[in-house]
């Protein structure tokens, strides 16, 4: 093969040790994981004081911080391993979907890293990682299983049936929940990011004050939060008095009988033995409860991520890598980022 795309093969095994590496959105991160769930190290470095002043993720510094924090942050995973760099096996990256000048930088050092240690690459799709979050903290949880994917750019009901054997049951057909939770965060002026936002204005305000729609409540595993949000937009101005709390909370109620009520329908559907929350939105402390205790109701085992799972980190990427090699081998250095990359066509 020629020396662009050339593959240095190892064959995954409990102790190969994978390098992961996340750089999609504003989180710089990396992680040292053996086996595909041992998690020996993982570093994050967060950029959300670097867009607070506007309100949301601008893409061009992101890209620029990630140029500073990555060799730092790798540094830092690989020391707290106590490993030298030799004992690496692997090197996996997210390669999308994200900000492409984001992916970029984390694409970039993974291949130079692979290339100079001579291991394997591994391309990454992150809403993939997001799935594997729980077996990181639980690998004894049970297939098949239903996960609720809920972030800023994605809202998926996904039925895991093995480790890379998956299906997806349903998609938001316009907004994402993560998006809707921001949108809303920014109209009623409560900062940024939305979603921690919200669930702490919330615990001021009555969930049952203002009846916002339920789109689709009863209408298949497909989701719509477009109309929610423009719910609370329009009651805002037509009751300009009307409490922030109450309106955070009445909208955040919205949003997870949704999500709850469908994740239900979906493993009554596929007679699934486990029901998962994965994604940013996962940290969200209504949604945790009520999934939790939908889940009790059911009688059907759940596993809830910790919340330092639930965002963007490196140790799930990781994860990813370890199956993939093992499944896949390696990826071709010459493979590029997708900013628009899909886990289904």
């Amino acid at each position: 093969m020629s020396e662009r795309g050339e593959l240095f093969d190892v064959e995954a095994g409990p102790d190969t040790l994978v390098l992961g590496i996340e750089t999609s959105c504003d989180e710089t991160a990396a992680a040292l994981v053996m086996g595909g769930s041992d998690v020996v190290s993982s570093v994050v470095s967060s950029q959300i004081d670097l867009h607070v002043p506007y309100g949301g993720v601008v893409p061009e510094i992101a890209s620029r911080a990630h140029l500073d924090l990555l060799n730092p942050v790798i540094a830092r995973t690989i020391v707290e391993a106590g490993v030298d760099e030799r004992r690496i096996d692997a090197v996996a990256c997210t390669v999308g979907p994200g900000l492409i000048g984001a992916l970029l930088v984390g694409v970039s050092a993974a291949k130079a890293l692979a290339y100079t240690w001579q291991v394997p690459f591994v391309g990454v799709n992150h809403m993939e990682a997001h799935l594997y979050a729980s077996f990181l903290e639980d690998p004894t949880l049970q297939l098949p299983m239903v996960v609720l994917l809920v972030s800023g750019g994605h809202t998926m009901l996904v039925e895991m049936r093995g480790h890379a054997d998956y299906r997806l049951l349903g998609r938001t057909i316009d907004d994402a929940a993560g998006e809707a939770f921001d949108k809303v965060a920014r109209f009623l002026d409560l900062g940024y990011p939305g979603g921690p936002a919200i669930d702490r204005e919330a615990l001021r305000g009555d969930p049952n004050a203002i009846d916002f729609p339920r789109a689709m409540l009863h209408a298949g595993l497909d989701f719509s939060f477009s109309g929610l949000k423009t719910a609370v937009v329009n009651h805002v101005r037509k009751h300009p008095d009307v409490s922030s709390a109450d309106v955070a909370a009445s909208f955040q109620t919205a949003v997870v009988d949704v999500l709850v009520a469908k994740t239900r329908r979906a493993v009554r559907e596929v007679g699934a033995t486990s029901m998962a929350l994965g994604g940013g939105v996962a940290a969200n402390s209504v949604l945790r409860e009520r999934f939790a205790a939908a889940a009790a109701t059911d009688g059907i085992q759940v596993f809830l991520p910790s919340r330092e799972m639930c965002t963007d980190n490196a140790a799930m990427v990781a994860s990813v890598g370890w199956y993939r090699l093992k499944r896949d081998g390696p990826t071709p250095l010459d493979a590029g980022a997708n900013p628009n990359l899909r886990l289904f066509a």
